[in-house]
């Protein structure tokens, strides 16, 4: 924000010696914790993702540029409320919470309820993020990320990420969320009730990836027009959806 000049505060608190907050992991019930302190390089060389979320895997080399990802946090980035934010479409996805902390406890606070608006969130004035879980998947995680950026570390024209949980072919959770293509990050919600219950075919497919572009809502700006947004929505959700069938059928 005050890189933005959006913000002035008279005083500013370094957080990054509170210990114990630079964490990832996995708990016994199958959820992904991630601390407040916890970098996005760190995300991106972890093995644990790797093996275990591969939505948030394919998100994290994506983040920003080098710099921003050595020193910036996921937990950063979901609380600043960028639209155009890369973190906060995947953590949609994946129907992943916040947890608070302020003077009269903790509370837990669904992503999706998090932002009011662009940089703005629903935390109260004496509250900060302590870490971000995202809930143990409902079967075997699939799902990736893609975006288009004019150069490396440029705001997302389009960020698209799709997380499904399958048993055997039947979907049985899913989630795509979109960036760059509204106020905030927004969930292709009817998107997703084509694909729970279904397996992953070319017209479920091609349905998905439609309802995901009539869900966002862009602008017409330099980086593309309205319908340009809505086209690549598309065209990301389908090729998300298509490479997890061609990795299928490589695999077997």
């Amino acid at each position: 924000m005050i890189k933005l000049r959006f913000a002035s505060p008279e005083m500013l608190v370094d957080i990054n010696e509170i210990p114990d907050l630079d964490y990832h992991r996995v708990d016994a019930d199958g959820s992904i914790h991630v601390g407040a302190l916890c970098r996005h390089a760190d995300l991106e060389r972890s093995s644990l993702l790797a093996t275990r979320q591969p939505t948030m895997a394919a998100a994290a080399p994506l983040v920003a540029d080098p710099i921003v990802r050595n020193r910036g946090t996921l937990v950063g980035s979901l609380c600043h409320a960028d639209p155009q934010g890369d973190w906060a479409s995947v953590m949609v996805s994946l129907d992943a919470s916040v947890v608070a902390q302020g003077r009269n406890g903790r509370r837990t606070i669904p992503v999706r309820e998090l932002v009011r608006g662009p940089f703005q969130t629903t935390l109260a004035y004496d509250e900060i993020v302590v870490e971000a879980i995202t809930p143990a998947p409902m079967g075997e995680a699939a799902g990736g990320y893609l975006k288009l950026e004019r150069r490396v570390g440029d705001y997302a024209t389009v960020g698209v990420a799709v997380s499904i949980d399958r048993t055997g072919d039947e979907i049985t959770r899913a989630g795509i969320g979109l960036s760059g293509v509204g106020g905030s990050t927004i969930s292709a919600d009817d998107a997703v009730q084509v694909l729970v219950g279904s397996s992953l075919t070319a017209d479920v497919i091609a349905e998905a990836a439609s309802l995901a572009a009539q869900a966002a809502q862009p602008r017409t700006d330099h980086r593309g027009s309205a319908s340009y947004k809505r086209q690549l929505v598309s065209v990301f959700t389908s090729r998300i959806l298509t490479r997890l069938i061609r990795s299928e059928e490589e695999a077997a």
